[in-house]
């Protein structure tokens, strides 16, 4: 087993131990945006997932990396399959930390608010986020995590850059973790389509052992 992937030459361990336990890396891609015929990279982005995720996913054996790219109940079957998530964001493009907390209030308030979800319980918990990154600067090669406990509908974000110490904040309100998950994880619409197109092709590997 290789000890890493290169995601767009960001080295990202081929595994990672969360709670003591190994959980392999899944998927992979990055978040970009075209300007011009120019490709514009921002993050580079690495999801861990339980093993145990294949357990939940049965139904979709058979089907092609293709085709589960682009069904998005599998990917909801992903976001609530009750194993442990781990997802590793690298900055690619510096940016200042409000604006990816910016980025990730408007996905998230639009995607609950679709559902009804989003009530002053939701709004205040997006605010502390958005505190949290608000002035954090996201210097080139500075980590974001994201851990999501199978257990619970909490969620841990961490924001480490060299030579500082590692900050974190944890989220307890679950409609918020939920849209946070479909935010990374969430099919057609998630943030970034060559992490979805990964995932979707090794699990699709994993389902035909």
């Amino acid at each position: 087993v290789k000890n890493e992937v290169m995601v767009d030459e960001i080295p990202f361990p081929s595994q990672f131990m969360v709670n003591n336990k190994p959980l392999p890396l899944m998927g992979h891609g990055i978040t970009d945006i075209e300007i011009h015929f120019l490709q514009i990279k921002f993050t580079a982005i690495g999801v861990y997932l339980d093993p145990e995720i294949v357990t939940h996913l049965q139904q979709w054996k058979g089907k092609t990396g293709a085709e589960l790219t682009e069904n998005d109940e599998f990917f909801e079957a992903i976001v609530n399959a009750p194993v442990d998530k781990f997802l590793r964001v690298v900055v690619i493009k510096e940016i200042k930390g409000s604006q990816y907390g910016v980025q990730l209030e408007s996905a998230i308030r639009d995607r609950l608010a679709e559902v009804d979800k989003y009530e002053e319980e939701e709004e205040e918990a997006l605010e502390k986020i958005v505190e949290f990154f608000q002035s954090k600067y996201f210097k080139k090669d500075s980590v974001i995590t994201y851990y999501f406990p199978g257990a619970s509908g909490s969620a841990k974000i961490s924001f480490a850059i060299e030579g500082k110490e590692d900050l974190e904040i944890e989220v307890e309100n679950a409609n918020v973790v939920e849209m946070m998950k479909k935010w990374y994880l969430g099919g057609t619409r998630g943030v970034s389509p060559t992490t979805i197109s990964s995932l979707a092709n090794n699990i699709c590997v994993e389902l035909s052992k």
